[in-house]
């Protein structure tokens, strides 16, 4: 198996601690931001794909800056990157979405990814203009993507559903290549969608043991479809030359916490109707004790910041091995962050990708660089008197 590996874009701003916010979290960090201008998000994007990033995640949110609007800018100072777009499809109308697909594939050629993000809280799907809960808006999600995918097969799509209603839709140019759609959620409603319409399903770090558990439900309902899903991962990383360094590094993001703050972004965490936070936040309780809930897999990024709660913390071997723990139960791909998001890609791409590299199992996605020339002594570049 050769592992794929995406960074992250933080469209909220960055920081030497860690940023809170996602999922009814209050945005904020005990530390100063670095403001998300394009400037600094390029620095991020050009450097994943130095460093051999696949492709980086763009969120989605009030607590964030637009996905597509952000990416399509970015695409224009990469040459090979890819953008995995997160957007919410009770947002905009289906034939919008797979014209706006085909444009970006056309004018980046290759270089969109599509993460389909359903909305788990109902106050900021409101905010929005969608008034549907939870169980109506995974109903529309797989409608939105009916009459998506029809439309990038070439078809005129007549389409009445409960949620989703279009007549004659159908695009002048479909998108070549099609972009692979990502997809996650712990929901039996979104266990439903993904099966059907997934090319991706993601989950968040989660222990090993309960990731397999959630992989074979998953191949299972894919399999009543008739499909084979692949299969994602969102984590954080803290990877340093030894162990000791990288728990420092942990403890230094904990103890930059304020308790009071922490508290508050758990209780609003604790309002989410998701249930892929209510399993993060089962990791740690809110407490910041023991927070290594795996051998290292730690929960502490999950008391601040909603979403994706844990980070790989560990040298840059322990690391690799945590990766391919998770890679022996079917994950291929595995999408990235740290803090700052900048210096944390070159620690990761710098210290793991060779380790991986070295054991077969990843490869740069835009060819290995060549061997560095022998170093010339400065004294053979003396002349003859």
């Amino acid at each position: 198996m050769t592992l794929t590996f995406h960074w992250f874009l933080p469209t909220y701003g960055d920081s030497r601690h860690i940023v809170g916010g996602g999922h009814g979290a209050p945005t904020g960090t005990a530390g100063g931001i670095r403001p998300a201008t394009l400037a600094y998000l390029g620095q991020i994007a050009r450097s994943a794909e130095q460093l051999g990033f696949d492709a980086v995640l763009t969120p989605t949110g009030a607590w964030c800056e637009d996905a597509w609007l952000t990416t399509a800018m970015l695409a224009q100072v990469t040459e090979r990157l890819r953008f995995l777009v997160a957007f919410r499809p009770g947002l905009v109308s289906p034939t919008l979405a797979a014209q706006m697909a085909a444009t970006f594939q056309r004018h980046a050629p290759g270089r969109l990814l599509l993460n389909v993000v359903t909305g788990g809280e109902a106050h900021e799907q409101r905010m929005y203009g969608d008034f549907l809960d939870k169980a109506a808006r995974y109903a529309q999600t797989g409608e939105f993507l009916h009459v998506v995918r029809a439309l990038w097969r070439g078809e005129q799509v007549d389409f009445s559903g409960r949620h989703v209603r279009v007549e004659g839709a159908r695009l002048a140019r479909v998108p070549d290549p099609v972009p692979v759609v990502y997809f996650g959620g712990s929901s039996a409603a979104a266990g439903d969608v993904a099966a059907r319409y997934a090319d991706v399903y993601l989950t968040w770090g989660e222990p090993p043991p309960q990731v397999a558990e959630k992989l074979a439900w998953i191949r299972g309902l894919a399999a009543a479809q008739g499909r084979t899903l692949r299969f994602g991962i969102r984590l954080h990383v803290i990877t340093r030359d030894t162990v000791e360094q990288a728990w420092a590094e942990a403890r230094r993001l904990l103890d930059a916490l304020d308790p009071a703050v922490v508290e508050r972004i758990q209780a609003a965490l604790r309002r989410s109707e998701s249930e892929g936070q209510r399993r993060m936040l089962a990791l740690h309780n809110g407490s910041p004790a023991n927070l290594e809930v795996y051998p290292n897999l730690w929960a502490g990024v999950g008391l601040v910041r909603g979403g994706a709660g844990t980070a790989l913390v560990g040298s840059h071997t322990e690391v690799a091995e945590r990766i391919i723990e998770y890679a022996n139960l079917g994950i291929s791909e595995f999408i990235l962050s740290g803090y700052p998001h900048l210096e944390e890609a070159y620690w990761f791409g710098e210290g793991v990708l060779p380790i991986l590299r070295e054991r077969g199992l990843w490869r740069h996605p835009g060819g290995d660089p060549p061997e560095e020339p022998l170093a010339v002594p400065f004294a053979s570049f003396a002349t003859a008197t």
